[in-house]
């Protein structure tokens, strides 16, 4: 991953506890999701394209969450910030909250955050095995207020553990877990009524950016308007973009 900037995302080392980052790599991800409790019949899958149907099209559909990791500038920071400076704290709970929104307070996991933040909502919620790890986190979070859902995600061990063990098995040397990163993801999921959500845990909560139609889902045109295509032209040349997809198993 990239070198430090300014804009690094995460709290400063040693202000917070610290998880290696995690590779946006499919094999891993989807790895650590069956290992956490996710069934097997859905998988990550890499997005080799986002404006190019021939390449989308290798992907099964619907896909239910899209994870985009992008590069943190000082434009993005700028938007995030005017964006974010009118809305209130975020203090949804509870089962009539619209979708399970974590706040992020470990440094380096944003990755992990975005995986979370796929399978706790819209249709993939349905496919977390009963009694697994992913089950237990989900059930325990939904009841809390965001900080204390922070300090659960930072006291569940089995979560620190499996997500260890996937970052250490990157395609790239595994970063230590106080470097600084500015890469950061994003998950986009659509819920039942229709909205396309973008959760971010670094943002005062989640966004509600539009409604989508029966048969669309977070790889339709209009999701990637809303979601990464709006973060590709504000950045302009840089091509430190990725996608990957929560979808239906290939095997």
């Amino acid at each position: 991953m990239a070198a430090a900037t300014q804009t690094h995302p995460d709290p400063p080392p040693g202000a917070s506890p610290a998880f290696i980052p995690l590779e946006a790599n499919p094999e891993l991800m989807t790895s650590l999701l069956h290992r956490l409790g996710l069934s097997s019949a859905l998988q990550v899958h890499d997005v080799y394209s986002i404006s190019e149907p021939e390449l989308l099209a290798f992907i099964p559909r619907p896909a239910l969450a899209l994870l985009l990791v992008f590069p943190v500038s000082a434009v993005y920071e700028s938007q995030r910030m005017a964006e974010d400076a009118p809305l209130p704290a975020y203090a949804g709970k509870g089962p009539g909250e619209p979708v399970v929104w974590f706040r992020q307070t470990i440094r380096n996991a944003c990755g992990l955050m975005g995986l979370l933040h796929a399978v706790s909502n819209g249709p993939a919620r349905e496919y977390i095995e009963s009694g697994s790890d992913l089950d237990k986190l989900i059930k325990e979070a939904v009841p809390l207020a965001p900080a204390e859902r922070s300090k659960l995600l930072e006291q569940t061990s089995s979560l620190a553990s499996a997500h260890h063990e996937a970052a250490s098995q990157g395609d790239t040397a595994a970063p230590d877990a106080q470097d600084d990163i500015d890469l950061h993801y994003v998950c986009f999921v659509k819920t039942g009524d229709g909205t396309l959500w973008e959760l971010d845990g670094r943002r005062k909560g989640p966004l509600a950016r539009g409604k989508l139609d029966e048969n669309e889902d977070v790889l339709s045109e209009k999701a990637l308007l809303w979601g990464p295509l709006k973060f590709l032209e504000r950045e302009g040349g840089d091509m430190r973009f990725s996608c990957v997809a929560l979808a239906g198993s290939l095997d």
